[in-house]
């Protein structure tokens, strides 16, 4: 009976287990089981997570009081800090190991055509990359990981599943047909999650892919080459202006859809002037562009509109 409960443990965790009184505990080789008096049961360790996955991260972050950042481990709310985090905020530029000799891996989510990206669309921001599937679709995590999201999602996302990932983000993949995991499981890059499908707020089968850091929406095509289905960079310069809805990836000067803007990424001892100069514009247009003064200090790794 007991090797029967831990198979089965995916589909009883610990969502259900909130508030009952502990009526027994069991030692498994996986840790310590709490049982409940409602015959549900979670594993000790899972109890006392406090959902920091990368803790000198956040130890970092919280080196400015001001920020006041939260990355609760909610299980029941998609967005874990309730859109509290204003990471236009951010003072400084952090260094984030995408991947590093613990957790080196990464595997494209599912492998097929990128039908929408990251930015404006019809009226809105669109905060992910859609892919193109067929309903029933293998869907994978594209990190190693601990999934604190897996359930249906009535506010558009259709049945979704949030992974936060040992490298201080959080991946999404909605719209699926079918949910494999549960939160807190472990997985890895490459587990299967879920099957694709058409679920929500959905035109047509296709994966809705989004990457965050503290729940704020970043452009995933800063992270992953789609094309190579490559991870662009193993280090990730996390900076204020990666968060501005809809900014354009800084690895290239990419233009909008009516191909009037581009950006330039900025690089150590870059001026405006420089820039400027470079792009065949004037410093006084680049400050118009971006809303900035020519004295604002440039942070490396900023994406600039100079067009």
């Amino acid at each position: 009976m007991l090797k029967f409960i831990i198979a089965c443990s995916t589909a009883m965790l610990s969502c259900f287990s909130i508030s009952q009184e502990v009526v027994d505990t069991l030692e498994t080789e996986k840790g310590t089981m709490l049982i409940y008096a409602n015959r549900t049961w979670e594993y000790l360790e899972d109890k006392e997570f406090d959902g920091l996955l990368n803790p000198e991260l956040h130890e970092f972050i919280m080196r400015d009081s001001s920020l006041n950042y939260v990355c609760p481990w909610d299980t029941d709310q998609c967005y874990s800090s309730n859109k509290t985090n204003d990471l236009t905020k951010l003072k400084d530029t952090l260094w984030l190991c995408v991947v590093d000799t613990s957790h080196n891996e990464f595997v494209m989510p599912f492998d097929g055509k990128i039908t929408s990206r990251y930015g404006y669309r019809r009226g809105r921001y669109h905060n992910g990359i859609d892919i193109d599937l067929k309903t029933g679709d293998t869907v994978v995590s594209a990190f190693n990981g601990k999934v604190r999201y897996a359930k249906y999602n009535d506010a558009g996302f259709g049945n979704l599943v949030v992974i936060r990932h040992y490298n201080g983000l959080e991946t999404f993949y909605a719209h699926l047909s079918d949910i494999n995991v549960v939160p807190n499981q472990e997985v890895k890059a490459g587990d299967f999650i879920g099957l694709g499908g058409n679920t929500g707020h959905s035109r047509g089968s296709h994966l809705h892919f989004e990457t965050r850091f503290y729940d704020a929406p970043m452009n995933p095509e800063e992270i992953i080459d789609f094309k190579e289905k490559i991870i662009r960079n193993e280090n990730l310069f996390v900076h204020k202006g990666l968060f501005r809805p809809g900014a354009m990836p800084s690895h290239v000067a990419s233009p909008t859809a009516d191909g009037s803007a581009a950006y330039y990424r900025i690089r150590g001892g870059d001026t405006l002037s420089q820039i400027a100069r470079k792009h065949r514009t004037s410093v006084s247009r680049l400050c118009q562009l971006n809303n900035i003064r020519p004295t604002t200090t440039l942070h490396i790794g900023r994406s600039l509109r100079v067009r």
